[in-house]
């Protein structure tokens, strides 16, 4: 049973030296007072303990609908993102409804126990009977006072590529997807994948909808998707609501053709989302030696006042084996990764798996300020620093002013 408390005590907050104070009344927070020192906790008050309090974590890019598959009906043994596709496509033959449920719920359980309240899920609409989409709205419903959940309509196979892969996407959309999503290095031709975003962005734009692209997911520097979903951006004033996910290839673009994509990336405002565990997994599998990271540039986008978050991507499923539902494994991987292990990047690091998911989201109400609603989980460690160096579960999780998590200091489960 969770608990309504109307105050968290001995809280730290990022950036603040003094211990605070946040009330919480009717789901919202109220008041954030500095303290004089440590107090002792009373009825209906949580025990910030010292440590870090932030606003939920951010899973801004999961694929529930084949969560917790991996094996099914064969392991992908080349590690390829290719034959990832094609075993889930043999895989997804034999969706039901309940089956799609039960996985994806399995999942979300996972998540909110690591302090995820939200996500965004693509879900295959590549199948004439759409029964992931339709299983994942129901989900979306049966999960809400837990997990604020986005659906993106996501052709795994292609729309132009794809028998009826613009209709079955319209329809997606008509039946309530929240978000238009793409695949165009995966489309048969470079003509195709270029049609194909130009179309997704004016769907999206003509019915009120978010962009989330699976944009050159691929090594290949001759990919060159981003400067197309950028441009239709940029034409349509559109970009804050355009995702593009993965651009791994920009991690092998040249240096000279980068400094004009940037120019344009920066007009254009979109958010970026790269997935370091499953990118580095499946990505430089052609390489002989060195091999490709597989990454994007996320430091340098960061460094152009580009948004950028970290997300899963994947649980247990064809494309990857892995994965716990902890975002601070994901983001120390990053971090690794992509060489920002200095402290000045470890001290804003948090905001990878918060506060710029929010921002791919679209999120209106996101944050720890006076007014928005009572959101937030209790870290284990005081700093960024030390929260990294742990990696402990969430201490708790409150939403709307409930407590849905809670466990002893120092817990490991």
């Amino acid at each position: 049973m969770t608990q309504t408390i109307r105050t968290i005590v001995n809280a730290r907050l990022q950036g603040v030296e003094q211990l605070q104070s946040i009330a919480i009344s009717d789901g919202r927070f109220t008041r954030i007072s500095t303290q004089a020192g440590r107090v002792e906790p009373g009825a209906d008050e949580l025990d910030g303990s010292c440590n870090l309090v932030v606003p939920p974590f951010v899973e801004p890019h999961i694929h529930l609908d084949a969560a917790m598959t991996a094996g099914e009906p064969r392991w992908n043994q080349s590690g390829t993102l290719f034959e990832g596709i094609e075993c889930w496509s043999e895989r997804k033959a034999s969706l039901t409804r309940d089956d799609v449920i039960s996985r994806a719920e399995q999942t979300l359980k996972l998540f909110a126990d690591n302090g995820i309240q939200y996500v965004r899920t693509h879900v295959d609409v590549t199948d004439p009977k759409l029964t992931g989409l339709k299983a994942m709205l129901e989900v979306r419903e049966r999960v809400a006072g837990t997990v604020d959940l986005q659906i993106v309509a996501f052709p795994q196979e292609g729309l132009w590529s794809f028998p009826q892969g613009r209709e079955l996407m319209e329809e997606a959309v008509r039946l309530g997807a929240d978000v238009v999503g793409g695949i165009p290095h995966f489309e048969f031709t470079r003509d195709y994948g270029v049609e194909s975003v130009r179309w997704l962005v004016e769907l999206a734009h003509k019915h009120d909808r978010l962009v989330d692209v699976h944009c050159d997911e691929i090594d290949d520097p001759e990919s060159r998707f981003l400067e197309v979903l950028a441009a239709e951006a940029l034409r349509l004033d559109y970009g804050s609501r355009v995702t593009a996910s993965h651009t791994c290839a920009m991690g092998s673009y040249n240096d000279h053709y980068c400094s004009r994509l940037f120019r344009l990336l920066k007009k254009s405002g979109l958010r970026f989302l790269s997935m370091p565990t499953e990118s580095l997994h499946l990505q430089g599998r052609f390489d002989g030696y060195p091999k490709r990271r597989g990454l994007t540039r996320v430091p340098e986008l960061l460094d152009a006042g580009l948004k950028v978050a970290f997300g899963q991507d994947s649980i247990r499923d064809p494309w990857y084996p892995l994965g716990n539902g902890n975002l601070l494994r994901t983001l120390d991987v990053g971090l690794h990764a992509c060489h920002m292990l200095g402290m000045g990047w470890i001290e804003k690091s948090l905001e990878l798996i918060t506060d710029n998911g929010a921002a791919a989201l679209d999120l209106e109400e996101y944050g720890i300020k006076e007014g928005l609603p009572a959101r937030c989980v209790v870290l284990q460690g005081q700093s960024p620093y030390e929260v990294l160096l742990g990696q402990l579960p969430v201490l708790a999780s409150i939403r709307d002013g409930r407590v849905s998590v809670n466990r002893p200091a120092d817990s490991n489960n």
